[in-house]
């Protein structure tokens, strides 16, 4: 890719952090402060996708996987941790 389009990725990037750094300090522009960071987001990612080539997907699709679960904030089943415990 080249350096010129990485380096406008890189400078509305950093604007966008600075608009959103400057919304936490100033309360009456926040709203104003959090929309231009978004537009200049927006404008990162709508100029790596101008430079980038699209994927094509794959006729054979390997089989299906399962989806990722996040099992970190399940709780433990009564029969599974407490078999056997009396109330």
């Amino acid at each position: 890719m080249d350096t010129a389009v990485l380096e406008n990725v890189r400078r509305y990037r950093a604007i966008a952090s600075l608009c959103r750094q400057t919304a936490a300090f100033r309360p009456d522009q926040r709203l104003s402060l959090l929309q231009q960071a978004e537009d200049w987001e927006r404008l990162a990612i709508g100029e790596l996708e101008s430079h980038c080539d699209p994927v094509e997907p794959d006729d054979e699709d390997p089989e299906p996987q399962e989806p990722l679960v996040d099992t970190r904030w399940w709780l433990p089943r009564r029969e599974g941790l407490f078999a056997g415990l009396q109330a």
